[in-house]
């Protein structure tokens, strides 16, 4: 069952674009590429959400799965950064990554 806003926007179209990205596009990148600095998809994940917020998502989604409590705004702005991460590649996974990892102090 699909769940729209009130301007009709589906949000499990958005979801689902999200998943994919977060969960198969990105790790399979990071695989079949060399240095990349995450591979496993919760760290996409993390680094996508941290940008999205620019701090630790953490205080600011309430209830997991993350991706499925966002809001519109909230998921198109993942999906830009995860799309931004996918067609540039190595350079900006990893600038966003230190990003994330900055805003969680473990840099």
């Amino acid at each position: 069952m699909s769940q729209e806003t009130l301007t009709g926007t589906n949000l499990s179209e958005l979801r689902e674009e999200y998943d994919k990205k977060v969960n198969e596009t990105l790790p399979n990148m990071a695989q079949d590429s060399d240095g990349w600095p995450i591979h496993l998809n919760h760290c996409f994940g993390r680094v996508v959400l941290d940008n999205t917020f620019e701090d630790e998502w953490y205080d600011h989604v309430d209830g997991r799965p993350a991706y499925e409590n966002l809001s519109e705004k909230e998921l198109h702005k993942a999906i830009d950064i995860a799309d931004i991460m996918i067609e540039e590649g190595k350079p900006t996974v990893k600038k966003l990554n230190k990003n994330s990892l900055r805003w969680r102090d473990k840099l």
